[in-house]
Formats: C-alpha cells, structure tokens, sequence
C-alpha cells in the first residue's frame, strides 16, 4: 500500500479529520480520538483487537506500537509490504473501535448513529 493510498482509506471512513502532529505523522482522528497514523518513514500504526495485536506482533507482520502498545495498537514499518485491500479492512476496523468508545451524543453530532 502506498502512503497516498494509506491517507485516501483513513479519509475515506466517516467523520474522519487528519492533522499533522507529533513530528510529520499524518494522524487521523474520529471525535477528536486517533485510530491511525501514517508516519513520514513509510510505515504507520493502528488500533486493533484484542485478537489482531496478538496475531500480527506474534507472527512477526506488525510489532507493538511504540507509546500505543498497551492500547492494542501495532506498527507496521514498511506500509508498501501490505496489501492494500487487508489494510482498508484493518483501518475500518480501527476506525470502529475507537467510534465504539465515543458517547452516544459524540456519534450522534457527527452523524455515527
């Protein structure tokens, strides 16, 4: 995946805003909660489940984030090894997650339902 393909999925979901903050990270947020970031190195990092960061940082396709871990969030170092269509679905999955933890009245104002 490329890192414009990258920023066009993250964009693509609803009621998503990027800023660039810490450094040059691309990070996009949804209610003002990040759930990616695309970072100036090629590589990016994710909120994921339970199962997923367990998946991936054992097998060696991810590792923990760093300052995320804890949160269940993995960083991929090479965006372009990653298929593009596997990232959409891991993006809208994070994109969930973190629309999970608004309030009802956060989803209701951007139109989350």
């Amino acid at each position: 995946m490329t890192p414009e393909a990258f920023d066009r999925a993250c964009r693509a979901l609803p009621a998503v805003t990027m800023v660039v903050q810490w450094g040059d990270a691309n990070v996009y947020k949804v209610g003002g909660k990040v759930f990616a970031l695309g970072a100036p190195d090629g590589g990016c990092s994710l909120k994921v489940t339970d199962i997923a960061f367990e998946a991936l940082t054992e097998s060696g396709r991810a590792r923990q984030a760093p300052y995320f871990a804890r949160a269940k969030w993995v960083r991929f170092d090479d965006l372009a090894a990653v298929d593009e269509g596997e990232m959409a679905d891991w993006l809208t999955t994070a994109h969930a997650l973190v629309v999970a933890k608004l309030t009802g009245k956060q989803r209701a104002e951007l139109g989350l339902g």
